[in-house]
């Protein structure tokens, strides 16, 4: 089995986020908040790093459709959906709360963390779980425009 570079390449990068967050979680609760933050900002090197190849594949390559059997793609849709709602949610949490972090605003940045926290890893398990159906347990379908790759048209 060949599987493609780029989005082998993000999609480890968002796996190193999740458990890079998992680490800096396990260090406050340890009050070790120096390392916390250096963890925490380790994760969201990752996840911009993601972003970046992400982003890039999308624009100067496009999208792989959904090659797997005509009666499941409906679900694989509307688990993309959930997937994509889910990361767009998380990056902006994920945003917030370290600028909540760096200017100290602690009492926020608690509220937040937790549940930023618990997002960015169902963003990362989802993923994984788009990245194996679109290139391990099926193989891919053509690669074209985002829209066409999501919604099939």
């Amino acid at each position: 089995m060949s599987l493609p570079i780029l989005p082998t390449i993000s999609t480890t990068f968002i796996v190193l986020s999740a458990i890079t967050v998992a680490i800096g979680w396990g260090q406050i609760k340890q009050r070790k908040i120096e390392q916390h933050k250096k963890t925490m900002l380790l994760a969201a090197v990752f996840a911009v790093i993601f972003f970046v190849i992400y982003a890039s594949r999308t624009i100067f390559i496009g999208n792989t459709a959904f090659g797997g059997p005509d009666d499941i793609k409906i679900y694989y849709t509307v688990f993309l959906i959930f997937h994509i709602t889910l990361a767009t949610v998380g990056a902006v949490l994920g945003i917030w709360t370290i600028v909540l972090g760096l200017k100290n605003n602690l009492e926020k940045h608690r509220k937040f963390g937790p549940v930023t926290s618990i997002i960015w890893f169902f963003t990362a398990i989802t993923g994984v779980a788009v990245y194996l159906l679109l290139y391990v347990f099926y193989k891919g379908g053509e690669t074209t425009s985002v829209i066409k790759a999501i919604l099939g048209f």
